[in-house]
């Protein structure tokens, strides 16, 4: 079966499981595990950011950030195709009282200045309306094809958050896909926000964790938030023992990238599938299936049956997402499954 329905069906590597049986290991909730300071003290050395916290999942960490930056009654300015909007069961409403107000995103995944300036009431005393207190963007932005925040936007959003003193968070599940296909230092990326998360286990193939950065008074608060959601873990170097060998592998991801080209490329050629492959930019390929004869789902339920997994990542649009565990020859086999299933019909 090749899989392409999301870089979170990586596995870890060999190497990774070595280091996890291996790992040195004491009570995270005591601070004492020596392997996850170590996963902490290199990511906030190589993010830019005085501190930095293991956490078990990405939405926990989107969640942490948010309660920690935002009292409760106030609200976060957040693009509608985020992940931290659409896919993460409205945590900061359920568990935070903090409310969403979801903005347009662009096609290039940014939410316009002028929207986000929406977001702020004319009278900040006005006690009829909640008061932002977070922005947050999202980078890569997958709901708009994986594609990369240009610099000078995101130092646009800094600018316009310092003028109104609102802090700015980074959804980086994938900002080190941003970085490798921008060519420019994470840290770089990063810098313009006061905190950032990433996922150790999508494209860097850790089998599970993200982390969660910014100021050390920050990463304080948001411990304390982990705790309070159920986040605290014990020996939890069997985790970040694979994470520190994951950030080794950073470089890998242009193969992915690569890889999502190749596909986008061949898809392109087929009667029946709309994409454009000038817009992938990296490791996820969004197309529509135009033949008549097919919807989304008999289309997605045809290529199972060859053996290719892809799915459906809103407004009826396929995605397939590369990474390490699909070869280029799986690729270009992918591309044929499609064809065959076109030529076939359902």
């Amino acid at each position: 079966m090749i899989e392409l329905r999301s870089d979170t069906f990586t596995l870890p590597t060999q190497q990774m499981r070595w280091a996890m049986a291996e790992a040195e290991l004491g009570d995270d909730v005591y601070g004492e595990d020596p392997t996850v300071r170590a996963l902490e003290e290199r990511v906030a050395d190589t993010l830019g950011k005085p501190a930095a916290c293991l956490m078990p999942s990405g939405t926990m960490a989107n969640l942490a950030a948010v309660m920690a930056h935002c009292e409760r009654g106030s609200k976060i300015l957040v693009g509608a195709e985020s992940d931290l909007y659409v896919y993460e069961a409205q945590g900061a409403a359920v568990c935070g009282g903090i409310g969403y107000e979801p903005l347009p995103n662009q096609s290039d995944g940014t939410i316009l200045l002028s929207d986000l300036a929406e977001g702020f009431p004319t009278d900040p005393d006005d006690p009829q309306f909640a008061l932002p207190g977070l922005i947050c963007l999202e980078n890569t932005q997958n709901r708009c094809g994986g594609v990369v925040l240009p610099l000078d936007y995101l130092a646009q959003v800094r600018r316009f958050a310092d003028e109104r003193d609102v802090p700015v968070h980074l959804d980086g599940a994938r900002v080190f896909n941003a970085a490798v296909a921008s060519g420019v230092p994470v840290s770089e990326i990063v810098g313009y926000a006061d905190s950032v998360q990433f996922c150790l286990s999508k494209g860097l193939s850790a089998p599970i964790g993200s982390m969660l950065a910014g100021s050390a008074d920050f990463v304080r608060r948001a411990r304390r938030v982990r705790k309070l959601l159920g986040g605290g873990m014990r020996q939890a170097g069997v985790i970040a023992a694979a994470g520190l060998v994951a950030l080794d592998g950073v470089d890998r991801l242009a193969e992915d990238h690569a890889n999502a080209a190749l596909l986008a490329e061949g898809l392109a050629d087929i009667p029946g599938i709309a994409l454009d492959p000038a817009e992938v930019q990296t490791n996820i390929v969004m197309f529509r299936v135009v033949d008549p004869r097919f919807t989304w789902q008999t289309f997605v339920a045809a290529a199972e049956r060859y053996g290719l997994r892809i799915g459906e990542l809103g407004h009826g649009r396929v995605r397939a997402v590369t990474h390490c565990g699909v070869s280029t020859a799986q690729i270009k086999e992918a591309v044929t499954i499609v064809g065959r299933i076109i030529d076939e019909g359902p």
